[in-house]
C-alpha cells in the first residue's frame, strides 16, 4: 500500500528537521511537508535539507494546509494518508498501529489517542485541554452518534475514499472535530487506537493558543459541531 505522511508546518523551525529525520531514519514512508507560509526559518530548513515539501504562498491555517496534503495524496494515488504533526509530538513507531484498522477494512479513519489507555502515553496534555476534549466528545456523541475520546487529535489515518472526500472539502476553522463529524454523519467508519505522544519541545501549538480562552473556544467548537451535523445531513438527503 502507498502510505503518505502529511506534515503541516507553520513556524516549526525548532522542530521540523528532527521530525522529518525521525521519519526517514526509522520508517520507509513517503511524506510531504506543507509549509503554511511560515515567517521563521522553516522554509530555509526545508530547502537546505532537501525535504519533500510544498510552500504555500499565503497562510491558510491548519485546515487549509492539511487539505493541501490531502490533495497531494489524491493526485498521487496514495492508499492511506496520515496527518502527522511537525512539532515532534507524534511517534513514528505508531503509524503501523493507526493504519492497521484501515488495512484490515475495519475503519475509514483511525484516530491515534492518548486517552483510551492512559498508561500508553506519559504526556496527557494540560488539564484544561483534557476537559475541553471531554466536552467536545460529548457533543460529537450527541450529534454524530459516536464517542470520540480525543476529538482534537491531529494524529489520524484515512483510506482512499476519505482522501478523495477531504481533497474536495475539508473544514478550515476546527478541522479535527468538524471533519470527524462529517465522516460520521455521512456513514464512514471511524475508530480510535491508543498511542503514545510526546510533549512539544519548541514553539507553540495552535490549539494551545485557542485554549487560553477555553469558554470562547468551547462554545465555537460546539456550535460548529451542531451546525455541521445539520448541514451534512441536509446535503446527504439531497443526494
Amino acid at each position: 500500500m502507498k502510505i503518505l505522511l502529511i506534515i503541516p508546518a507553520y513556524n516549526e523551525a525548532e522542530n521540523i528537521k528532527k521530525t522529518v529525520n525521525e521519519i526517514t531514519k526509522n520508517a520507509n514512508y513517503d511524506y510531504i511537508v506543507i509549509n503554511d507560509c511560515s515567517k521563521d526559518s522553516t522554509p530555509q530548513i526545508l530547502d537546505k535539507n532537501k525535504f519533500n515539501h510544498v510552500d504555500l504562498v499565503q497562510n491558510l491555517g491548519i485546515g487549509g494546509a492539511v487539505q493541501t496534503g490531502y490533495k497531494y495524496a489524491y493526485e498521487n494515488n496514495y492508499d492511506i494518508a496520515i496527518q502527522f504533526d511537525g512539532d515532534g509530538q507524534h511517534d513514528i513507531n505508531y503509524v503501523e498501529t493507526i493504519c492497521k484498522p484501515i488495512v484490515e477494512g475495519q475503519a475509514d479513519m483511525c484516530i491515534g489517542t492518548r486517552y483510551l489507555d492512559k498508561s500508553s502515553s506519559e504526556f496527557q496534555s494540560t488539564a484544561i485541554r483534557r476537559f475541553g476534549s471531554k466536552i467536545i466528545s460529548i457533543f460529537i456523541k450527541i450529534f454524530a452518534g459516536k464517542k470520540i475520546t480525543d476529538p482534537t487529535s491531529g494524529f489520524r489515518a484515512v483510506n482512499k475514499s476519505v482522501i478523495e472526500e477531504f481533497a474536495r472539502e475539508y473544514p478550515k476553522e476546527y478541522p479535527e472535530p468538524e471533519s470527524t463529524v462529517s465522516l460520521l454523519v455521512n456513514g464512514y467508519k471511524v475508530t480510535e487506537v491508543p498511542v503514545s505522544m510526546n510533549e512539544r519541545e519548541g514553539g507553540t501549538s495552535s490549539i494551545t493558543k485557542k485554549f487560553w480562552k477555553p469558554a470562547d473556544y468551547m462554545i465555537k467548537v460546539v456550535l460548529a459541531i451542531i451546525i455541521d451535523s445539520i448541514s451534512f445531513r441536509r446535503k446527504r438527503r439531497k443526494k
